[in-house]
Parts: structure tokens; C-alpha cells; sequence
């Protein structure tokens, strides 16, 4: 039977009733499948009988209500919808390099390098919702993916006042049919592993800054779940874990440890939860949620954040992958002490929707990884950890511990929340739930007065607004 990876706080008959999880999906289907048919029905009447459509098909839909504006409307620096949402998510990172766009006129560009400057560099971070930027490459338009190559935009730096510097989308475009080189954009040094020189169930122990992004989640002051670091005031976990108890007050995040108990840890507070609005207790799909810290992090090699994947980028099947946690190390056992680790290789959901392994349940939200004949998985507490994968000697993050039946079973490999699926609310929550860093005059000068001289930035981007120096 299909059941989250959380290490159970349930009392007995609600862990009774997890074990029916199953059959409720099943029935959930059904009742699905029934809803379906219904609204299909409903829509055809409304068409034929006033003319009218219930969808935004080919518009934008506002999130706070159901207007719906022109696609070329969203990100064109004029606020239509209620809550401003149509001028979210007007940027983003694309393929392998990286490589930056800009939703304009309802078409994604790619940025051109003329005239960019580090300016623009940070606005780009910010409204990723990165509070700093690292660096601008230049690459060959030649040298990225093909579907990258197509709509090409030139961003005029002049059109940007200071207080529009955190829109990069408000300013004049410029369309192009060529370039010499396009943008490539670094906004957080992470994937890397600085202080780890050269398993879960069937797994091994892990060595100290292995997986310096894996964090411990503790629900009053016990392990309960997993979780990723992604950004320095952001942990990446599974809305499993914190569904009904998305109480900041009831979790604290422990970052740099290798063993439980954690005595003598400095518990992290946390200060909003989010998870996927669309993620449901009976069902499996959208288990995605974000934690968002009281204080940033400091990265110190023991602690650092793992890189997410770009929109489209892939994993190709069968690579191999790693997956850690602190949970049991069988089926129903207790909580490890230790932190496990093990190697997993992808598999792909058509794999993994075979009649005997997980038929009807997978969707594209979701990505499988482990072993038919089984042997290793994650297990019970291992619930919202990474699926991390190294690309060109960077880690990323592709998956989120999810589900499975069992543990270790054959033909039951682990599920996970596919990254990939979930960028754009990732995003989206980073960006509007941004605010500011809070840190100490120290860290002002050096991250921000310091950095943005030397970048050429006005100090109009220092990382907090606390200082008046700033």
C-alpha cells in the first residue's frame, strides 16, 4: 500500500487508517474519474447554451479570482490582477547553462549580453528570489539548447529607475533575431561540497559535509522529516510532513549534523510554512513545501545549500543519484541515529507505472528512483529529504522523498516529488515571500556595501534595510 515516508507522531488507530490509504485512492479515483465527467457535461452545457467558455484558454488567469487578462499582459510592468500575481514569475533560469529569460508578450526570450551589468544581474537574483547575486557568464548562442535560440531580447539598463531595479522586466526590451552571446546567470554558489574528501535501507553510513544541504526537521523537538537547503532563509521539504501542523512555532530546522539526538545543536527557528495549495492528505501528488527560516544561514562547508535544476532541464533515466535521511533502516523500524545515505539510480514513470509496480499512480509530478528487485530505499523518516544528483560537479536537487510501498520492497522503488514540476511555485512562494535579509552590520558591510562597490552596484541593493548606512 502506498504511504508517506514520515516518521509516524500518529497514534495507533490513525496509523490503522493510514494503512487504508490505498483503497481510498483507489476510491478517490473514482470519485475523480465521476467529478470529471460531470464538470466535462457542465462545461458543454454552458458552451452551447450562452456561448461561454469556463476557462482562461490562451489567457492568463488571475490566482485571486477568475479573470482572466491577456497573456501579453503579464509581466508588461502594469499590475492587472488583484494581487499583482501577473507580474510574478517574469524570470527565470533555463536548461543546462542556465541561461537566463524573460517572459515578454506572453514569449519567453532569452537575454542577449549587451548591455548587461551586474545591476541587472542582482534585479534578475531578487526577483528570483535570491537575496544576492555571484556572477553573469557570457556564453555562445550557438553553444545552448535549440528551443533557447528562438526569441532573443536585448534589456536597456537605462529604463530602470532605483525603484523599479527589482523588476528587470519593467525595463525596455529590446527583440533580436541574433546575438553574439547570451546570459548566463549565477545567483548562489550551492551544489558543491567543500568539506567532504573521497546507506538508508541497504545503505551506509554518510561522512561528515557529504550532504551538507540535508537537514533534520524537528517537530516538537523530535525527528520527524527531512529537508533540502535551497537558499540561505529557505528549507525544501515535502507538505506530508507538515500538513495540519504548519505551525512555525511546533519545528525548529537542525542544519550540520551527522547523529540524533542532536544535543547541544542550535535549533533553527522557522518562520512561515508553505505548502502547495493543491496537496491533499488522501492523495500523493503536490507533496511540496517550503520552510522559510527566522534568520539566514551562514554557509561554512558543513552546511551549504543544494542547487535546483533549471526549467528544462532533464535526468536521464538510469543516472545515478543519491538519496539521505535519518529514517528507519527497515519497514516500521525506529528512527536511525545515524545519518544513511545510499545510491539510487532514476527510473522513468513509464517504468515505473508497470502493471505490478505502481500502475495509475504515478503522475508528472512525481519521479521514481531505486531498484526493482529492491534491496534499497528510503524508508519511514526519511520524508521530505533530497534525491540529489551530480551534474558537471554540481549537486542538484531532483527529487523530494515522497512515498512508496514499504520500504526496500521488490518492484516498490521509492517516489519522489519531481523538482522539475515544481519550480515554478518554488519560485513563485521565494519571490513574494522574499523580504530581507536580517543580519548584522558586519555582514552589511562586507555583503553588501563591500560587494556591490566593488560589482559597481548602488548601495540601493545592500541585503537589509535595517541600516541607514545601507
Amino acid at each position: 500500500m502506498p504511504i508517506t515516508k514520515v516518521q509516524p507522531f500518529l497514534d495507533e488507530n490513525e496509523q490503522a487508517e493510514e494503512k487504508t490509504l490505498r483503497g481510498r485512492l483507489l476510491a478517490h479515483r473514482v470519485e475523480l474519474l465521476i467529478g470529471a465527467c460531470l464538470l466535462l457535461v457542465l462545461c458543454l452545457a454552458v458552451g452551447i447554451g450562452v456561448g461561454v467558455g469556463l476557462s482562461c484558454t490562451g489567457k492568463f488567469r488571475c490566482g485571486s479570482s477568475s479573470r482572466c487578462i491577456s497573456s501579453s499582459a503579464q509581466c508588461d510592468g502594469a499590475v492587472d490582477c488583484e494581487h499583482g500575481e501577473d507580474e510574478l514569475l517574469c524570470v527565470r533560469l533555463s536548461g543546462k547553462s542556465s541561461v537566463l529569460q524573460v517572459l515578454s508578450g506572453g514569449v519567453w526570450r532569452t537575454v542577449c549580453s549587451e548591455d548587461w551589468t551586474p545591476t541587472l544581474g542582482l534585479s534578475a537574483c531578487r526577483q528570483l528570489g535570491y537575496p544576492r547575486y555571484v556572477e553573469s557568464n557570457y556564453l555562445p548562442l550557438s553553444s545552448i539548447e535549440e528551443d533557447l535560440q528562438n526569441h532573443l531580447v536585448s534589456i536597456n539598463p537605462s529604463q530602470l529607475s532605483p525603484q523599479q531595479a527589482i523588476k528587470i522586466h519593467n525595463a525596455t526590451g529590446i527583440s533580436k533575431t541574433h546575438c553574439s552571446s547570451v546570459t548566463s546567470l549565477k545567483c548562489l554558489d550551492c551544489g558543491y561540497r567543500p568539506s567532504y574528501s573521497p546507506r538508508i535501507v541497504g545503505g551506509n553510513l554518510s561522512a561528515e559535509g557529504q550532504f551538507p544541504w540535508q537537514v533534520s526537521l524537528h517537530f516538537q523537538r523530535e525527528h520527524l522529516c527531512g529537508g533540502s537547503i535551497v537558499a540561505p532563509r529557505w528549507v525544501l521539504t515535502a507538505a506530508h510532513c507538515v500538513y495540519g501542523f504548519a505551525y512555525p512555532t511546533l519545528w525548529a530546522v537542525v542544519v550540520g549534523m551527522m547523529e540524533q539526538p542532536v544535543n547541544g545543536a542550535q535549533y533553527l527557528s522557522v518562520e512561515k510554512i508553505f505548502y502547495h495549495s493543491r496537496y491533499r492528505p488522501k492523495g500523493l501528488d503536490y507533496d511540496i513545501a517550503l520552510m522559510k527560516l527566522v534568520k539566514p544561514l551562514l554557509f561554512n562547508g558543513v552546511v551549504e545549500p543544494i542547487c535546483l535544476p533549471n526549467f528544462g532541464e532533464e535526468f536521464e533515466d538510469g543516472k545515478m543519484c543519491w538519496i539521505s535521511g535519518w529514517g528507519a533502516t527497515e519497514d516500521g523500524g525506529e528512527a536511525s541515529i545515524s545519518l544513511h545515505s545510499a545510491s539510487v539510480p532514476l527510473l522513468s514513470n513509464k517504468a515505473c507505472s508497470q502493471p505490478g509496480v505502481y500502475q495509475g499512480f504515478i503522475s508528472p509530478w512525481m519521479i521514481c528512483a531505486g531498484y526493482l528487485e529492491g534491496g534499497i530505499d528510503s524508508c519511514q523518516g526519511d520524508s521530505g529529504g533530497p534525491l540529489a544528483c551530480e551534474d558537471s560537479s554540481v549537486w542538484k536537487l531532483v527529487g523530494v522523498t515522497s512515498w512508496g510501498q514499504g520500504c526496500a520492497e521488490r518492484n516498490k522503488p521509492g517516489v519522489y516529488t519531481r523538482i522539475s514540476q515544481a519550480l515554478t511555485w518554488i519560485h513563485e512562494q521565494m519571490e513574494v515571500n522574499r523580504g530581507w535579509d536580517y543580519i548584522d552590520g558586519a555582514d552589511c558591510n562586507r555583503w553588501g556595501d563591500a560587494e556591490n562597490f566593488s560589482a559597481g552596484i548602488s548601495t540601493h541593493f545592500c541585503d537589509t534595510c535595517l541600516l541607514t548606512s545601507c
